[in-house]
Protein backbone atom coordinates (compact mmCIF):
# COMPACT_ATOMS: atom_id res chain seq x y z
CA UNK A 1 0.00 0.00 0.00
CA UNK A 2 1.02 3.42 -0.56
CA UNK A 3 2.36 5.77 2.02
CA UNK A 4 -0.12 8.55 2.94
CA UNK A 5 1.68 11.58 2.96
CA UNK A 6 1.73 13.70 6.00
CA UNK A 7 3.19 16.88 6.54
CA UNK A 8 4.58 17.91 10.03
CA UNK A 9 2.77 20.49 11.93
CA UNK A 10 2.28 22.46 14.29
CA UNK A 11 1.70 21.34 18.13
CA UNK A 12 -0.36 22.72 20.63
CA UNK A 13 1.90 22.22 23.43
CA UNK A 14 4.07 24.83 25.16
CA UNK A 15 7.84 24.53 25.30
CA UNK A 16 8.55 24.15 28.54
CA UNK A 17 11.43 22.28 28.92
CA UNK A 18 14.11 24.22 29.10
CA UNK A 19 13.34 24.60 32.87
CA UNK A 20 14.10 20.45 33.72
CA UNK A 21 18.03 22.07 34.13
CA UNK A 22 19.74 19.02 31.82
CA UNK A 23 22.76 20.16 30.23
CA UNK A 24 22.42 17.69 27.64
CA UNK A 25 20.06 15.25 25.51
CA UNK A 26 17.11 17.39 26.00
CA UNK A 27 14.25 15.58 24.62
CA UNK A 28 12.18 18.23 24.12
CA UNK A 29 14.59 21.27 23.73
CA UNK A 30 14.39 23.61 20.70
CA UNK A 31 17.98 24.78 19.01
CA UNK A 32 16.97 28.27 17.98
CA UNK A 33 17.30 28.91 14.49
CA UNK A 34 16.36 31.55 11.80
CA UNK A 35 13.14 29.81 10.27
CA UNK A 36 12.92 32.72 7.37
CA UNK A 37 16.29 32.26 6.53
CA UNK A 38 17.29 28.81 6.93
CA UNK A 39 18.47 27.17 3.53
CA UNK A 40 18.10 23.86 4.58
CA UNK A 41 14.17 22.34 3.91
CA UNK A 42 14.50 20.20 6.84
CA UNK A 43 15.37 23.55 8.90
CA UNK A 44 12.10 25.17 7.60
CA UNK A 45 9.85 23.86 10.11
CA UNK A 46 7.88 25.73 13.05
CA UNK A 47 9.66 25.66 17.13
CA UNK A 48 6.35 23.46 17.54
CA UNK A 49 6.77 20.95 14.99
CA UNK A 50 10.79 21.00 15.73
CA UNK A 51 9.47 19.86 19.23
CA UNK A 52 7.40 17.30 18.30
CA UNK A 53 10.00 15.68 16.53
CA UNK A 54 12.09 15.60 19.00
CA UNK A 55 9.64 13.78 21.13
CA UNK A 56 9.47 11.70 18.87
CA UNK A 57 12.99 11.02 18.41
CA UNK A 58 13.30 10.86 22.43
CA UNK A 59 10.66 7.97 22.45
CA UNK A 60 12.71 6.20 19.67
CA UNK A 61 15.66 5.69 21.61
CA UNK A 62 14.05 4.20 24.24
CA UNK A 63 14.69 0.72 23.32
CA UNK A 64 13.65 -2.08 24.37
CA UNK A 65 15.10 -5.34 23.62
CA UNK A 66 13.03 -5.99 20.57
CA UNK A 67 11.09 -2.82 19.76
CA UNK A 68 10.90 1.22 19.98
CA UNK A 69 9.10 1.98 22.74
CA UNK A 70 5.88 3.43 20.99
CA UNK A 71 5.33 7.23 22.00
CA UNK A 72 1.97 7.97 23.48
CA UNK A 73 -0.46 9.20 21.82
CA UNK A 74 -1.00 12.75 23.34
CA UNK A 75 2.80 13.03 22.90
CA UNK A 76 1.86 12.76 18.51
CA UNK A 77 -0.70 15.99 17.29
CA UNK A 78 -2.64 15.63 14.82
CA UNK A 79 -1.64 16.66 11.39
CA UNK A 80 -3.35 19.23 9.54
CA UNK A 81 -2.93 18.00 6.74
CA UNK A 82 -3.27 14.43 5.37
CA UNK A 83 -3.10 13.67 1.68
CA UNK A 84 -4.92 10.29 0.61
CA UNK A 85 -4.14 8.53 -2.86
CA UNK A 86 -5.96 6.70 -5.25
CA UNK A 87 -4.04 5.14 -8.28
CA UNK A 88 -5.62 6.71 -11.20
CA UNK A 89 -8.09 8.61 -8.94
CA UNK A 90 -6.71 11.96 -7.21
CA UNK A 91 -5.08 12.93 -3.62
CA UNK A 92 -7.16 14.74 -1.96
CA UNK A 93 -6.98 16.82 1.55
CA UNK A 94 -8.52 15.95 4.67
CA UNK A 95 -8.49 18.10 7.52
CA UNK A 96 -8.58 17.10 10.93
CA UNK A 97 -9.36 18.63 13.81
CA UNK A 98 -7.35 18.96 16.94
CA UNK A 99 -8.08 15.25 18.26
CA UNK A 100 -6.86 14.05 15.23
CA UNK A 101 -9.80 11.63 14.59
CA UNK A 102 -13.98 11.87 14.67
CA UNK A 103 -13.64 14.83 12.84
CA UNK A 104 -15.98 13.77 10.16
CA UNK A 105 -19.60 12.64 9.96
CA UNK A 106 -21.04 9.58 8.13
CA UNK A 107 -22.40 10.98 5.23
CA UNK A 108 -18.63 13.02 4.63
CA UNK A 109 -16.38 9.62 5.19
CA UNK A 110 -18.85 7.92 2.81
CA UNK A 111 -18.59 10.80 0.29
CA UNK A 112 -15.18 11.07 0.55
CA UNK A 113 -14.36 7.27 0.19
CA UNK A 114 -16.97 7.86 -3.41
CA UNK A 115 -14.89 11.15 -4.56
CA UNK A 116 -11.36 9.08 -3.33
CA UNK A 117 -12.17 6.31 -5.94
CA UNK A 118 -14.11 8.24 -8.80
CA UNK A 119 -10.72 8.28 -10.83
CA UNK A 120 -10.19 8.35 -14.46
CA UNK A 121 -11.21 4.50 -14.93
CA UNK A 122 -14.80 5.86 -15.14
CA UNK A 123 -13.58 6.95 -18.83
CA UNK A 124 -13.09 3.05 -19.81
CA UNK A 125 -15.81 1.43 -17.88
CA UNK A 126 -17.56 1.82 -21.05
CA UNK A 127 -15.15 0.20 -23.45
CA UNK A 128 -14.50 -2.32 -20.76
CA UNK A 129 -18.02 -3.48 -20.84
CA UNK A 130 -17.90 -3.93 -24.22
CA UNK A 131 -14.65 -6.14 -24.00
CA UNK A 132 -16.71 -8.31 -21.09
CA UNK A 133 -20.16 -8.09 -23.32
CA UNK A 134 -22.94 -6.04 -22.03
CA UNK A 135 -24.67 -8.97 -19.63
CA UNK A 136 -21.25 -10.48 -18.21
CA UNK A 137 -19.95 -6.84 -17.72
CA UNK A 138 -22.54 -5.79 -15.44
CA UNK A 139 -22.23 -8.93 -13.89
CA UNK A 140 -18.72 -8.60 -13.36
CA UNK A 141 -18.75 -4.73 -11.86
CA UNK A 142 -21.14 -6.19 -9.13
CA UNK A 143 -19.11 -9.00 -8.57
CA UNK A 144 -15.47 -7.20 -8.46
CA UNK A 145 -16.99 -4.47 -6.30
CA UNK A 146 -18.49 -7.33 -3.35
CA UNK A 147 -14.93 -9.08 -3.65
CA UNK A 148 -12.51 -5.70 -3.54
CA UNK A 149 -14.80 -4.30 -0.74
CA UNK A 150 -14.00 -7.69 1.30
CA UNK A 151 -10.22 -7.31 0.51
CA UNK A 152 -10.88 -3.66 1.89
CA UNK A 153 -12.87 -5.23 4.90
CA UNK A 154 -9.46 -7.73 5.40
CA UNK A 155 -7.14 -4.34 5.20
CA UNK A 156 -9.13 -2.55 7.80
CA UNK A 157 -9.38 -5.32 10.26
CA UNK A 158 -5.30 -6.06 9.59
CA UNK A 159 -4.45 -3.92 12.52
CA UNK A 160 -6.53 -5.31 14.99
CA UNK A 161 -4.58 -8.61 14.54
CA UNK A 162 -1.55 -7.68 15.89
CA UNK A 163 -1.15 -7.59 20.09
CA UNK A 164 1.30 -5.66 21.96
CA UNK A 165 2.12 -2.70 20.33
CA UNK A 166 -0.15 0.33 19.65
CA UNK A 167 -0.72 0.19 16.09
CA UNK A 168 -3.33 2.75 16.04
CA UNK A 169 -1.08 5.35 13.42
CA UNK A 170 0.10 2.16 11.39
CA UNK A 171 -0.90 1.94 7.83
CA UNK A 172 -1.11 -1.44 6.32
CA UNK A 173 2.40 -0.97 4.54
CA UNK A 174 3.30 -1.09 8.36
CA UNK A 175 1.28 -4.15 8.89
CA UNK A 176 3.06 -5.82 5.66
CA UNK A 177 6.35 -5.17 7.13
CA UNK A 178 5.71 -6.68 10.69
CA UNK A 179 4.75 -9.82 9.09
CA UNK A 180 7.06 -10.32 6.02
CA UNK A 181 9.51 -8.28 7.31
CA UNK A 182 11.81 -6.18 4.71
CA UNK A 183 10.74 -8.22 1.78
CA UNK A 184 7.01 -6.67 2.79
CA UNK A 185 8.56 -3.56 3.07
CA UNK A 186 10.24 -3.38 -0.44
CA UNK A 187 7.95 -5.18 -2.37
CA UNK A 188 5.08 -2.46 -0.90
CA UNK A 189 7.47 0.28 -2.17
CA UNK A 190 7.85 -1.23 -5.73
CA UNK A 191 4.33 -2.24 -6.44
CA UNK A 192 3.31 2.15 -4.95
CA UNK A 193 6.15 3.13 -7.15
CA UNK A 194 4.22 0.79 -9.87
CA UNK A 195 0.56 2.13 -9.41
CA UNK A 196 2.14 5.34 -8.56
CA UNK A 197 4.01 6.04 -11.81
CA UNK A 198 1.36 3.88 -13.23
CA UNK A 199 -1.02 6.63 -12.58
CA UNK A 200 1.39 9.56 -13.69
CA UNK A 201 2.09 7.92 -17.21
CA UNK A 202 -1.89 7.22 -17.83
CA UNK A 203 -2.61 11.13 -16.61
CA UNK A 204 -0.08 12.44 -19.30
CA UNK A 205 -1.72 10.72 -21.76
CA UNK A 206 -4.77 12.23 -20.87
CA UNK A 207 -3.76 15.50 -20.27
CA UNK A 208 -2.12 14.80 -24.09
CA UNK A 209 -5.67 13.84 -25.21
CA UNK A 210 -7.35 16.75 -23.61
CA UNK A 211 -5.07 19.24 -24.87
CA UNK A 212 -4.79 17.96 -28.32
CA UNK A 213 -8.60 17.97 -28.82
CA UNK A 214 -9.04 21.53 -26.71
CA UNK A 215 -6.60 23.28 -29.60
CA UNK A 216 -8.30 21.71 -32.35
CA UNK A 217 -11.48 22.98 -31.04
CA UNK A 218 -10.14 26.19 -30.63
CA UNK A 219 -8.69 26.18 -34.06
CA UNK A 220 -11.83 24.95 -35.74
CA UNK A 221 -13.69 27.51 -34.37
CA UNK A 222 -11.36 30.53 -34.98
CA UNK A 223 -11.35 29.58 -38.56
CA UNK A 224 -14.74 28.39 -39.14
CA UNK A 225 -14.23 24.82 -40.03
CA UNK A 226 -16.64 22.40 -39.91
CA UNK A 227 -15.04 18.77 -39.37
CA UNK A 228 -16.77 15.66 -40.19
CA UNK A 229 -14.48 13.01 -40.51
CA UNK A 230 -16.09 9.45 -39.54
CA UNK A 231 -19.12 11.28 -37.93
CA UNK A 232 -21.88 10.00 -37.55
CA UNK A 233 -25.50 11.36 -37.01
CA UNK A 234 -27.97 10.04 -35.38
CA UNK A 235 -30.74 12.03 -34.91
CA UNK A 236 -29.78 15.25 -36.91
CA UNK A 237 -27.87 17.28 -34.40
CA UNK A 238 -26.13 14.08 -32.23
CA UNK A 239 -22.88 13.33 -33.58
CA UNK A 240 -20.71 10.58 -33.04
CA UNK A 241 -16.95 9.52 -34.16
CA UNK A 242 -15.28 6.44 -34.77
CA UNK A 243 -11.77 7.31 -34.66
CA UNK A 244 -10.49 3.84 -35.35
CA UNK A 245 -12.55 1.56 -37.45
CA UNK A 246 -12.84 -1.77 -36.90
CA UNK A 247 -12.50 -2.76 -40.53
CA UNK A 248 -16.30 -3.02 -42.04
CA UNK A 249 -18.02 -1.89 -39.25
CA UNK A 250 -18.91 1.45 -40.73
CA UNK A 251 -22.51 1.82 -42.07
CA UNK A 252 -23.56 4.21 -44.28
CA UNK A 253 -19.90 6.19 -43.80
CA UNK A 254 -18.82 9.10 -45.49
CA UNK A 255 -15.23 10.42 -45.08
CA UNK A 256 -15.07 14.36 -45.57
CA UNK A 257 -12.16 15.71 -43.82
CA UNK A 258 -12.50 19.34 -43.92
CA UNK A 259 -13.89 22.39 -45.15
CA UNK A 260 -11.66 25.33 -45.57
CA UNK A 261 -10.22 27.58 -48.26
CA UNK A 262 -6.95 27.59 -46.41
CA UNK A 263 -5.51 24.27 -46.82
CA UNK A 264 -1.68 25.67 -46.14
CA UNK A 265 -2.63 26.85 -42.67
CA UNK A 266 -4.40 23.64 -42.08
CA UNK A 267 -1.27 21.41 -43.02
CA UNK A 268 0.97 23.43 -40.93
CA UNK A 269 -1.93 23.41 -37.75
CA UNK A 270 -2.28 19.77 -38.27
CA UNK A 271 1.77 19.17 -38.11
CA UNK A 272 2.53 20.88 -35.43
CA UNK A 273 -0.15 20.39 -33.35
CA UNK A 274 -0.15 16.50 -33.32
CA UNK A 275 -1.96 14.05 -30.71
CA UNK A 276 1.16 11.37 -30.15
CA UNK A 277 3.89 13.46 -31.99
CA UNK A 278 4.26 16.80 -30.90
CA UNK A 279 1.41 17.98 -27.97
CA UNK A 280 3.13 15.31 -25.60
CA UNK A 281 6.17 17.56 -25.60
CA UNK A 282 4.19 20.69 -25.17
CA UNK A 283 3.52 19.61 -21.87
CA UNK A 284 6.96 19.02 -20.68
CA UNK A 285 8.06 22.19 -19.81
CA UNK A 286 5.39 23.27 -17.35
CA UNK A 287 4.80 20.20 -15.73
CA UNK A 288 8.18 19.29 -15.07
CA UNK A 289 8.34 22.93 -12.93
CA UNK A 290 5.07 22.05 -11.51
CA UNK A 291 7.21 18.19 -10.72
CA UNK A 292 10.26 20.82 -8.76
CA UNK A 293 7.81 22.42 -6.34
CA UNK A 294 8.98 21.28 -2.58
CA UNK A 295 5.90 21.35 -1.24
CA UNK A 296 2.81 19.81 -2.81
CA UNK A 297 -0.21 22.00 -0.81
CA UNK A 298 -1.13 24.63 -3.28
CA UNK A 299 -2.32 21.95 -5.73
CA UNK A 300 -4.08 19.86 -2.73
CA UNK A 301 -6.52 23.02 -3.01
CA UNK A 302 -8.22 22.31 -6.47
CA UNK A 303 -9.08 18.84 -5.51
CA UNK A 304 -12.92 19.49 -5.38
CA UNK A 305 -12.92 20.05 -9.32
CA UNK A 306 -12.17 16.44 -9.14
CA UNK A 307 -15.53 15.58 -8.28
CA UNK A 308 -17.45 18.66 -10.00
CA UNK A 309 -15.58 16.84 -13.38
CA UNK A 310 -17.44 13.19 -12.38
CA UNK A 311 -21.04 14.95 -12.17
CA UNK A 312 -20.33 16.51 -14.92
CA UNK A 313 -19.42 13.40 -16.65
CA UNK A 314 -22.61 11.71 -15.49
CA UNK A 315 -24.62 15.16 -16.19
CA UNK A 316 -22.98 14.82 -19.64
CA UNK A 317 -23.79 10.98 -20.53
CA UNK A 318 -27.56 11.29 -19.32
CA UNK A 319 -28.13 14.27 -22.25
CA UNK A 320 -26.43 12.69 -24.60
CA UNK A 321 -28.62 9.06 -24.04
CA UNK A 322 -31.66 10.64 -23.66
CA UNK A 323 -31.22 12.85 -27.14
CA UNK A 324 -29.84 9.43 -28.84
CA UNK A 325 -32.13 6.57 -27.22
CA UNK A 326 -30.70 2.83 -26.45
CA UNK A 327 -29.64 0.85 -29.48
CA UNK A 328 -29.39 -2.67 -28.23
CA UNK A 329 -29.37 -6.00 -30.46
CA UNK A 330 -29.09 -9.37 -29.11
CA UNK A 331 -30.36 -11.22 -31.72
CA UNK A 332 -27.69 -11.94 -34.47
CA UNK A 333 -28.22 -10.45 -38.18
CA UNK A 334 -26.76 -12.28 -40.61
CA UNK A 335 -26.61 -9.10 -42.70
CA UNK A 336 -25.28 -6.86 -40.01
CA UNK A 337 -23.19 -9.25 -37.98
CA UNK A 338 -20.91 -6.34 -37.04
CA UNK A 339 -23.37 -5.22 -35.34
CA UNK A 340 -24.43 -7.70 -33.07
CA UNK A 341 -24.45 -7.18 -29.09
CA UNK A 342 -22.95 -10.29 -27.31
CA UNK A 343 -23.81 -10.62 -23.82
CA UNK A 344 -20.71 -12.64 -23.06
CA UNK A 345 -17.00 -12.28 -24.42
CA UNK A 346 -14.09 -14.46 -23.81
CA UNK A 347 -11.42 -10.88 -23.41
CA UNK A 348 -13.74 -10.18 -20.10
CA UNK A 349 -10.10 -9.94 -18.28
CA UNK A 350 -9.50 -6.77 -19.55
CA UNK A 351 -13.11 -5.70 -17.67
CA UNK A 352 -11.68 -7.37 -14.34
CA UNK A 353 -8.45 -5.62 -14.97
CA UNK A 354 -10.07 -1.99 -15.15
CA UNK A 355 -12.09 -2.94 -12.01
CA UNK A 356 -9.37 -3.64 -9.96
CA UNK A 357 -7.95 -0.58 -10.19
CA UNK A 358 -11.52 1.71 -10.40
CA UNK A 359 -12.27 0.03 -7.08
CA UNK A 360 -9.18 0.44 -5.36
CA UNK A 361 -9.08 2.14 -2.08
CA UNK A 362 -6.74 -0.15 0.04
CA UNK A 363 -3.87 2.36 -0.20
CA UNK A 364 -6.41 5.06 1.45
CA UNK A 365 -9.07 3.29 3.98
CA UNK A 366 -6.89 3.62 7.12
CA UNK A 367 -6.21 7.18 7.04
CA UNK A 368 -9.37 8.01 5.79
CA UNK A 369 -11.38 6.11 7.87
CA UNK A 370 -9.05 7.54 11.08
CA UNK A 371 -11.65 10.53 10.63
CA UNK A 372 -14.88 9.06 10.98
CA UNK A 373 -17.09 10.07 13.96
CA UNK A 374 -17.87 7.04 14.67
CA UNK A 375 -15.71 4.18 14.53
CA UNK A 376 -18.19 1.70 15.12
CA UNK A 377 -19.87 2.52 11.78
CA UNK A 378 -16.56 2.16 9.76
CA UNK A 379 -17.16 -1.18 8.00
CA UNK A 380 -20.99 -0.01 7.51
CA UNK A 381 -20.27 3.53 5.94
CA UNK A 382 -17.30 1.68 3.67
CA UNK A 383 -19.85 -0.68 2.51
CA UNK A 384 -22.44 1.93 1.20
CA UNK A 385 -19.29 3.84 -0.51
CA UNK A 386 -18.60 0.80 -2.17
CA UNK A 387 -22.38 0.91 -3.16
CA UNK A 388 -22.36 4.00 -4.72
CA UNK A 389 -18.91 3.71 -6.85
CA UNK A 390 -20.28 1.16 -8.13
CA UNK A 391 -24.11 2.55 -8.84
CA UNK A 392 -21.72 5.06 -10.61
CA UNK A 393 -19.69 2.94 -12.86
CA UNK A 394 -23.09 0.47 -13.56
CA UNK A 395 -24.99 3.93 -14.52
CA UNK A 396 -22.23 5.27 -16.60
CA UNK A 397 -21.32 1.92 -18.75
CA UNK A 398 -24.83 1.30 -19.14
CA UNK A 399 -25.92 4.28 -20.40
CA UNK A 400 -22.95 5.13 -22.66
CA UNK A 401 -22.82 1.76 -24.23
CA UNK A 402 -26.58 1.46 -24.42
CA UNK A 403 -27.08 4.84 -26.22
CA UNK A 404 -24.05 4.42 -28.96
CA UNK A 405 -25.84 4.17 -32.00
CA UNK A 406 -25.64 0.76 -33.00
CA UNK A 407 -28.07 0.99 -36.01
CA UNK A 408 -25.09 3.29 -37.66
CA UNK A 409 -22.38 2.19 -36.11
CA UNK A 410 -21.02 -0.83 -34.75
CA UNK A 411 -20.57 -0.63 -30.69
CA UNK A 412 -16.86 -1.74 -31.57
CA UNK A 413 -16.17 1.55 -32.17
CA UNK A 414 -16.46 2.54 -28.57
CA UNK A 415 -12.77 4.19 -27.53
CA UNK A 416 -10.88 3.51 -24.17
CA UNK A 417 -11.67 6.99 -23.81
CA UNK A 418 -15.27 7.29 -24.54
CA UNK A 419 -14.96 11.14 -24.91
CA UNK A 420 -13.32 9.87 -27.63
CA UNK A 421 -16.28 9.13 -29.57
CA UNK A 422 -17.17 12.54 -29.35
CA UNK A 423 -16.01 15.09 -32.31
CA UNK A 424 -13.45 17.96 -31.24
CA UNK A 425 -16.50 20.37 -31.98
CA UNK A 426 -19.10 19.33 -29.48
CA UNK A 427 -19.40 22.13 -26.86
CA UNK A 428 -20.16 19.62 -24.15
CA UNK A 429 -17.73 17.59 -24.50
CA UNK A 430 -15.24 20.65 -25.06
CA UNK A 431 -16.31 21.42 -21.33
CA UNK A 432 -15.28 18.32 -20.28
CA UNK A 433 -11.90 18.27 -21.47
CA UNK A 434 -11.46 21.69 -20.18
CA UNK A 435 -12.59 20.51 -16.39
CA UNK A 436 -10.36 16.96 -16.57
CA UNK A 437 -7.52 18.84 -18.09
CA UNK A 438 -7.13 21.53 -15.58
CA UNK A 439 -8.02 18.89 -12.27
CA UNK A 440 -4.86 16.47 -14.37
CA UNK A 441 -2.52 19.29 -14.07
CA UNK A 442 -3.59 20.20 -10.55
CA UNK A 443 -3.04 16.72 -9.71
CA UNK A 444 -0.65 15.37 -11.26
CA UNK A 445 2.28 17.36 -9.11
CA UNK A 446 0.38 15.96 -6.32
CA UNK A 447 1.36 11.97 -7.53
CA UNK A 448 5.33 13.71 -7.94
CA UNK A 449 4.85 14.58 -4.94
CA UNK A 450 4.23 11.18 -3.37
CA UNK A 451 6.38 9.43 -5.88
CA UNK A 452 9.23 11.65 -3.93
CA UNK A 453 8.59 11.08 -0.53
CA UNK A 454 8.00 7.34 -0.58
CA UNK A 455 10.85 6.30 -3.05
CA UNK A 456 13.65 9.44 -1.91
CA UNK A 457 12.95 8.71 1.77
CA UNK A 458 13.80 5.44 1.27
CA UNK A 459 16.92 5.36 -0.83
CA UNK A 460 18.66 8.76 0.74
CA UNK A 461 16.48 9.50 4.09
CA UNK A 462 14.47 12.70 2.92
CA UNK A 463 11.81 13.89 1.22
CA UNK A 464 14.02 16.70 -0.60
CA UNK A 465 17.84 15.61 -0.75
CA UNK A 466 18.84 18.10 -3.59
CA UNK A 467 17.53 19.83 -6.42
CA UNK A 468 19.24 17.02 -8.64
CA UNK A 469 17.95 14.35 -7.17
CA UNK A 470 14.86 15.60 -7.61
CA UNK A 471 14.85 17.11 -10.96
CA UNK A 472 16.26 13.32 -12.29
CA UNK A 473 13.62 11.99 -10.72
CA UNK A 474 10.99 14.03 -12.53
CA UNK A 475 12.67 13.96 -15.52
CA UNK A 476 12.97 10.68 -15.91
CA UNK A 477 8.87 10.03 -14.65
CA UNK A 478 8.10 12.78 -17.63
CA UNK A 479 10.50 10.65 -20.21
CA UNK A 480 8.33 7.56 -19.03
CA UNK A 481 5.06 9.22 -20.13
CA UNK A 482 6.13 11.18 -23.43
CA UNK A 483 7.52 7.82 -24.48
CA UNK A 484 3.78 5.63 -23.71
CA UNK A 485 1.97 8.64 -25.19
CA UNK A 486 3.81 8.52 -28.17
CA UNK A 487 4.05 4.70 -28.74
CA UNK A 488 1.52 3.33 -26.81
CA UNK A 489 -1.76 6.16 -26.09
CA UNK A 490 -4.11 3.32 -24.68
CA UNK A 491 -5.38 4.13 -21.40
CA UNK A 492 -7.86 1.22 -21.63
CA UNK A 493 -4.36 -1.25 -21.54
CA UNK A 494 -2.77 0.99 -19.26
CA UNK A 495 -5.29 0.76 -16.90
CA UNK A 496 -5.98 -2.51 -16.74
CA UNK A 497 -2.54 -3.21 -16.64
CA UNK A 498 -1.69 -1.12 -13.68
CA UNK A 499 -4.46 -2.52 -11.55
CA UNK A 500 -3.67 -5.75 -12.30
CA UNK A 501 -0.09 -5.32 -11.29
CA UNK A 502 -1.24 -3.17 -8.10
CA UNK A 503 -3.93 -5.31 -7.31
CA UNK A 504 -2.39 -8.20 -6.60
CA UNK A 505 -0.56 -7.11 -4.10
CA UNK A 506 -2.61 -4.55 -2.05
CA UNK A 507 -5.93 -6.37 -2.71
CA UNK A 508 -5.47 -10.24 -3.37
CA UNK A 509 -1.91 -11.25 -1.86
CA UNK A 510 -1.30 -9.07 1.24
CA UNK A 511 -4.74 -8.96 3.13
CA UNK A 512 -5.55 -12.51 2.59
CA UNK A 513 -2.22 -13.61 3.92
CA UNK A 514 -2.17 -11.35 6.59
CA UNK A 515 -5.46 -12.40 8.04
CA UNK A 516 -4.53 -16.39 7.30
CA UNK A 517 -1.56 -15.79 9.60
CA UNK A 518 -3.00 -14.10 12.22
CA UNK A 519 -5.64 -16.98 12.45
CA UNK A 520 -2.87 -19.45 12.08
CA UNK A 521 -1.39 -17.55 15.66
CA UNK A 522 -4.20 -17.44 17.07
CA UNK A 523 -4.99 -21.10 16.64
CA UNK A 524 -8.45 -20.42 14.66
CA UNK A 525 -7.43 -21.22 10.99
CA UNK A 526 -9.89 -23.64 9.65
CA UNK A 527 -9.50 -25.54 6.14
CA UNK A 528 -12.92 -23.14 5.03
CA UNK A 529 -10.66 -19.69 5.31
CA UNK A 530 -7.64 -21.63 3.76
CA UNK A 531 -9.78 -21.90 0.49
CA UNK A 532 -11.93 -19.37 0.39
CA UNK A 533 -9.01 -16.78 0.64
CA UNK A 534 -6.42 -18.63 -1.35
CA UNK A 535 -8.75 -19.12 -4.06
CA UNK A 536 -9.35 -14.90 -3.65
CA UNK A 537 -5.29 -14.93 -4.33
CA UNK A 538 -5.64 -17.38 -7.48
CA UNK A 539 -7.95 -14.92 -8.53
CA UNK A 540 -5.86 -12.11 -8.46
CA UNK A 541 -2.78 -14.18 -10.16
CA UNK A 542 -5.02 -15.45 -12.93
CA UNK A 543 -6.45 -11.91 -12.98
CA UNK A 544 -2.61 -10.48 -13.47
CA UNK A 545 -1.55 -12.94 -16.09
CA UNK A 546 -4.14 -12.96 -18.65
CA UNK A 547 -3.82 -9.04 -19.05
CA UNK A 548 -1.26 -10.06 -20.91
CA UNK A 549 -2.66 -12.73 -23.27
CA UNK A 550 -5.90 -10.02 -24.16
Amino acid sequence: MEDDVRSLLTSEENHKTENLGFNSRKPFHVPPRDLHGATDPQERVTPKASAMNSRIQYYNRLTSTDQTLMPPKHVIPPSEEIYVYSPLGRAMQLESSLDGVGTNSSMVTIFAIWNTMMGTSILSIPWAMKQAGFTLGIILIILMGLLLLYCCYRVVKSRNTINFVDTSSWEFIDVCKYYFGSFGQWSSLLFSMISLIGAMVVYWVLMSNFLFNTGKFLYNYIHNITEINHVLSTNGSLKVICPNPPGVHLKNHTHISFLTGNDTSLHTFQEWWNKTNTVPLYLIVPLLSLLNFKSASFFARFNNLGTISVIYLIVLVTLKAVRSGFHLEFHCNCFFFPFFLPEFRLSFPQLTGVLTLAFFFHNSVITLLKNNQDQKNNVRDLSIAYLLVAVTYLYVGIMVFAAFPSPELSKECIEPNFLDNLPSNDVMAFIARVFLLFQMTTVYPLLGYLVRVQLLVQLFGKVYPSFLHVFILNLLIICTGVLVARFYPNIGGLIRYSGATCGLAFVFVYPSLVHMISLKRQRQLKWSSIAFHSLIMVLGLANFITQFFM
